[in-house]
């Protein structure tokens, strides 16, 4: 039998150690998640756990690529739970329709479509089949906080 979207998620999470405060929400004056007409907002998740960013740092200075893609995993999951704590249950979910994957870089790095790799294969995971998604992978100077990664998401979403 197959395992569900909670099932899927939950390992995932306990697979690579990974755990988040029991609410998740936005830093300042804006949503941290927005649903309408059928679609769900996810606003940029940093790699923030229990209030902590925990990979900081330009991806290819003081960051290593490992590092960032650990980032990029804390970064969706946490975008996922929100998902999770706002809809009720991940099978509200249709599909991910979005995804961008912002890499704070120092200037000869080139790998963020690999850093965004280590988001798009938890997607694909805990939303087989309907995981597939489009993605936009971008080295940026800086990041709030000094985040290595930040990654904002586009769901579509079942009516209740």
């Amino acid at each position: 039998m197959a395992q569900s979207r909670e099932e899927l998620f939950q390992a995932t999470l306990q697979s690579l150690d990974i755990a988040f405060e029991d609410e998740i929400r936005g830093g300042a004056n804006y949503e941290a998640a927005i649903e309408d007409a059928g679609q769900f907002y996810v606003s940029g998740m940093i790699p923030r756990m229990h209030g902590k960013i925990v990979v900081t740092g330009r991806v290819g200075e003081t960051c290593s690529l490992q590092d960032a893609r650990r980032a990029a995993q804390i970064c969706v999951l946490r975008g996922v739970a929100l998902m999770r704590q706002s809809l009720g249950s991940l099978d509200r979910i249709k599909r991910i329709l979005r995804v961008n994957v912002y890499v704070q870089s120092a200037a000869e790095f080139t790998q963020q479509s690999e850093v965004a790799d280590a988001a798009s294969d938890i997607l694909y995971a805990v939303f087989a089949p309907d995981g597939g998604h489009t993605r936009t992978s971008v080295g940026v100077y800086q990041l709030p906080k000094n985040a290595a990664v930040e990654i904002d998401m586009l769901a579509a979403v079942h009516d209740i």
